[in-house]
């Protein structure tokens, strides 16, 4: 059993030595009688201690601090404690400093921009490790053991292809059907209604079949991926693929990465088909443009350019789309909150490049005279 704390005072030389245990349960009345001391202390000698923990590490500083005598004697871990406690004895405001509206708000943007260029940097990085994945897996087919999922790869078709068709289809039909009517109201006033099949089936087949359904892919299968992944991150999921030798790049990102590479041009493909219907379906009942028609129209106005501008650019905005949802998974930390807030700048990530890209591609293909 430790002894309880004790000191003796060197009077000549100005020295307080303590003995015994200092801890909580050994101070007893010590910091009373320390508190009482009014003797000169140039030198505390803690050589003599048997142990030492918080409450009495913070007994000390706060003799140390009063009287400012300098402490000798301890040893190595028992000087790193006294270190923490003495770092951590700081004043604590309770209201936080003033800070004008204009500094905070240059504060905000300023972090907000570091934020930013960090995301991308990792998001590049994620991307070459997303590339060597797939570089070892292509490998593999020709050098066994085969490393490709295909069960998994095949799960993650239905999950981001067939069962999106139903939402992404309504959506494509309702878009097809306001292009029709707000192109018929305009055009109207210039006699020129025809020309609203025009409009349906260029937008339809070039821009808004693609955007949307890649809009969509974001906000229903980006978030599942970056759920998906960060929840496995927060049980450690991903912690024990690896020490069994597991790669999750392997295992869970490229599956999802192929999936929405493979589904988006036929997803997009498959929306602006739908548009076209739902706009036909509008001229039909507004304008009175046969099916018939309508369909031959749509055949000499929409050339076949544009039906190769969305499917170039369906796999890229899928492939960005899973990798920003993946990549997000994979930042999670800490806490349940992380899983929300990553999939949630997953959609919101996925969504922004999404249209910086389209911007991109819109200037290319014009440039080469796919206009």
């Amino acid at each position: 059993m430790s002894a309880p704390a004790a000191f003796t005072d060197d009077s000549a030389g100005g020295t307080l030595r303590f003995t015994g245990s200092l801890s909580l349960a050994n101070l007893g009345d010590l910091p009373e009688r320390l508190a009482a001391y009014d003797g000169k202390v140039e030198h505390i000698d803690l050589a003599g201690i048997e142990r030492l923990d918080t409450i009495g590490a913070w007994t000390i500083h706060r003799l140390a601090q009063r009287t400012g005598a300098d402490i000798k004697g301890l040893n190595p871990d028992a000087q790193h404690l006294f270190d923490q406690v003495q770092a951590a004895d700081q004043p604590v405001s309770i209201r936080g400093q003033h800070v004008p509206a204009f500094y905070r708000v240059l504060g905000e943007i300023g972090e907000a921009t570091i934020q930013t260029f960090k995301t991308m940097v990792g998001l590049l990085g994620f991307l070459g490790a997303t590339t060597i994945a797939f570089a070892t897996i292509f490998k593999s087919i020709f050098v066994p053991p085969r490393r490709f999922r295909f069960n998994a790869t095949v799960q993650r078709f239905e999950v981001v292809g067939v069962s999106a068709l139903g939402i992404i289809g309504l959506m494509s039909f309702l878009i097809g059907i306001v292009i029709a009517q707000q192109g018929a109201v305009q055009l109207r006033q210039f006699g020129a209604e025809v020309y609203t099949i025009n409009l349906v089936g260029r937008l339809s087949m070039r821009e808004l079949g693609v955007l949307m359904t890649a809009i969509m892919v974001a906000g229903r299968s980006g978030s599942s991926f970056a759920a998906q992944i960060g929840t496995m991150k927060l049980t450690e999921e991903i912690d024990a693929m690896r020490t069994i030798g597991v790669s999750p790049m392997e295992a869970l990102v490229v599956p999802r990465v192929l999936a929405a590479i493979f589904m988006m041009p036929l997803l997009g493909f498959y929306s602006a088909l739908i548009s076209i219907i739902g706009g036909g379906l509008l001229c039909w009942a507004t304008l009175g443009i046969p099916p018939v028609t309508y369909v031959q129209r749509i055949r000499e106005v929409v050339p076949i350019s544009d039906v190769y501008v969305g499917l170039i650019k369906a796999p890229v905005f899928g492939a960005i789309i899973a990798i920003a949802g993946c990549f997000q998974g994979m930042m999670v930390e800490a806490d349940a909150e992380q899983v929300g807030l990553r999939t949630t700048a997953a959609v919101v990530q996925g969504i922004f490049l999404v249209i910086v890209l389209d911007a991109f591609f819109a200037v290319f293909f014009s440039s080469v005279g796919w206009i």
